[in-house]
């Protein structure tokens, strides 16, 4: 009974997959947060790369 209650103890304070545990969450709260906002995100894009294209389509490339 000694020994369960050491192996127990000793899984309770073993913390090394706690890393990978903090990591998969933070995924998590990332991928919730994305499909939450996804059609602020697509039109924020959208309109950035709007801008980008108008402001490409300003310049103007003089052959010689």
């Amino acid at each position: 009974m000694k020994m369960i209650s050491n192996t127990l103890k000793s899984l309770w304070k073993d913390e090394s997959a706690q890393g990978a545990t903090e990591y998969i969450l933070l995924l998590v709260v990332v991928v919730t947060l994305a499909f939450i906002f996804k059609d602020k995100i697509k039109s924020a894009v959208t309109a950035r790369l709007g801008n980008i294209s108008d402001e490409m389509g300003g310049f103007q490339v003089e052959h010689q």
